[in-house]
């Protein structure tokens, strides 16, 4: 019986739907157990993960049996794609089962970001009556930068404009006649910074896209637009990033991703003070729905694989 590692979250029906014809081990905590995950793959067939458990180095040398990666997501930075090419590694994400959830959270960030009210609770709890100081702004009429210009990407322009957004968008690697580009003004990147109120990031983590938002791009945008970012935490640098949210050249940031992940307590400590900021544990993409949906297809990816091998 062929066997599947699972080494982090899945939804439990998409477990049980492996574990009927295969031996699947699930313990979401072997991403953090290198030895007991070691072990573990030793004799594997398949291993399924999301973005904590590096598919790469000693992990991949271990595995000498593995023919299949299910990726529970669609980010790949985690992943040695050449090396599990070169061994015949076929490596599945699953696309577009997330797009929906990660798009409603960068349209449900804007919203808090430039009505600025809803970070207050503890204010209110202590007393205070900050009434003035929570004067934001509406969404509707304001333009949203969408740095790439992918499937989430293009939900999320769907969303925006639904809500009254204007919506730019640069993506060089989308051609000209693309019917996608009806949907948003296609900008250079130094024009989309200069315009948007909000920019948001929807690139993956290459060496291209490493600190793409830098002090030097910072400085380009439009005075006080706010930042979101769930696509990945090195795509943003993030102590640039706090320079211009102390400096009020940032108005306000949603980050969902970060450079290290899970953030500890010294690198949070760096955030401390600053307002009308919203920090999340990687979680743009993960919603009930979801979830359902990721584990699904990545257990159909998988199970197709190991059978057809």
């Amino acid at each position: 019986m062929k066997k599947i590692v699972i080494t982090e979250f899945m939804d439990q029906a998409a477990v049980d739907s492996l574990s009927s014809d295969f031996e699947v081990l699930y313990d979401p905590s072997l991403a953090d157990k290198t030895d007991e995950l070691h072990r573990a793959i030793r004799d594997a067939d398949a291993i399924i993960v999301r973005n904590r458990t590096q598919v790469r180095g000693a992990l991949l040398a271990t595995a000498v049996k593995l023919t299949v990666v299910g990726r529970l997501g669609v980010g790949m930075d985690n992943i040695d794609q050449e090396a599990c090419k070169s061994r015949n590694i076929a490596v599945f994400p699953a696309t577009g089962a997330n797009d929906g959830a990660v798009a409603e959270y960068v349209v449900s960030a804007a919203l808090m970001l430039f009505r600025r009210a809803y970070l207050s609770a503890d204010r209110m709890m202590a007393g205070l009556w900050p009434r003035t100081d929570l004067m934001g702004n509406e969404i509707g009429g304001k333009v949203l930068g969408l740095i790439g210009f992918g499937a989430i990407a293009r939900e999320t322009c769907r969303l925006a404009k639904a809500l009254g957004m204007s919506v730019v968008a640069y993506d060089p690697f989308v051609p000209v006649d693309d019917p996608a580009w009806n949907m948003a003004a296609p900008l250079e990147l130094d024009q989309l910074l200069a315009t948007a109120d909000g920019v948001s990031l929807h690139v993956p983590l290459t060496p291209e896209t490493r600190h793409l938002i830098n002090r030097d791009t910072i400085a380009k945008m439009k005075q006080g637009a706010v930042v979101i970012n769930a696509a990945r935490g090195g795509v943003v640098d993030e102590n640039a990033l706090i320079e211009g949210l102390r400096s009020g050249r940032i108005g306000g940031a949603a980050i969902d991703v970060f450079e290290t992940e899970p953030l500890d307590a010294a690198a949070g400590k760096r955030f401390e003070g600053i307002g009308n900021l919203i920090l999340t544990p990687h979680i743009g993409g993960v919603t009930v729905e979801s979830n359902v949906r990721v584990s699904a297809v990545t257990a159909k990816n998988v199970r197709q694989a190991l059978e057809a091998s």
